[in-house]
């Protein structure tokens, strides 16, 4: 593209799931024609393989680095695509913990080389700190970064599927029921504000009108509880 004012610039227009989109690879004579042909085949390669270029340059910028298949990168990518279906609290606390706890350990690395071994000295630093349900929160958001490389060509496997009874069970806590009907009134109201996933609302939407425990109710009142296939009805039965 040559500018009014005679500058001229390597541009590459692509469509991605549907919309047209512009990638710039530099001004010439500062990029030569080899080397921008040699971005416009990298950016295919994405391309062929469902990935937005796009993504990746925004995640190399982050990333500082002019790698496309570093762990850092990819993982930075494959959050930018899924994040709009997250709640915003959410996306954050998953990048956040890549910051924390991944990328300054095997970041740099081409994701195709990391080891289940190398991935494990990652978890055991977060189980030092005593945060174990976080390691196991960190072990499966790295497990589906892996995956997603694998989907778009830039890893053979996912590592982490090999660590699995490597870590200790966190300490569950359970939840005590809500009883109180001004706490019941604001748990529905909450679930009616919230904005992620359209399955994740429609599920907590569908929670308070159907028995999600009917072993309970059968314990506590020696009647059996069934549900007719055709209306959605219920009917007991001694």
């Amino acid at each position: 593209m040559v500018t009014p004012s005679g500058g001229k610039l390597w541009n590459l227009k692509y469509r991605f799931e549907g919309k047209e989109k512009k990638l710039s690879f530099g001004v010439y004579p500062d990029i030569s024609l080899a080397e921008a042909r040699q971005r416009r085949e990298q950016a295919r390669s994405l391309l062929a393989n469902g990935v937005d270029p796009s993504a990746t340059r925004k995640a190399q910028k982050v990333a500082e680095t002019q790698e496309t298949e570093t762990f850092e990168v990819i993982a930075r990518e494959w959050h930018e695509k899924f994040a709009p279906f997250w709640a915003a609290s959410h996306a954050g606390k998953i990048i956040r913990r890549f910051e924390l706890y991944v990328f300054p350990w095997i970041g740099s690395k081409p994701i195709k080389s990391i080891t289940p071994q190398e991935l494990l000295s990652v978890l055991r630093r977060i189980e030092a700190k005593g945060i174990l349900e976080t390691a196991h929160r960190t072990q499966q958001n790295c497990g589906r970064v892996f995956r997603h490389a694998v989907a778009t060509g830039r890893a053979e496997r996912d590592p982490s599927g090999d660590l699995r009874g490597a870590l200790p069970p966190a300490n569950g806590k359970h939840m005590a029921t809500i009883t109180d009907p001004e706490e019941i009134g604001g748990l529905l109201r909450a679930i009616a504000g919230y904005q992620g996933s359209i399955v994740t609302r429609c599920a907590l939407r569908l929670a308070p009108l159907v028995f999600v425990r009917p072993e309970n109710y059968e314990r506590q009142s020696g009647r059996k509880l069934t549900l007719t296939p055709w209306s959605g009805e219920s009917r007991q039965k001694r």
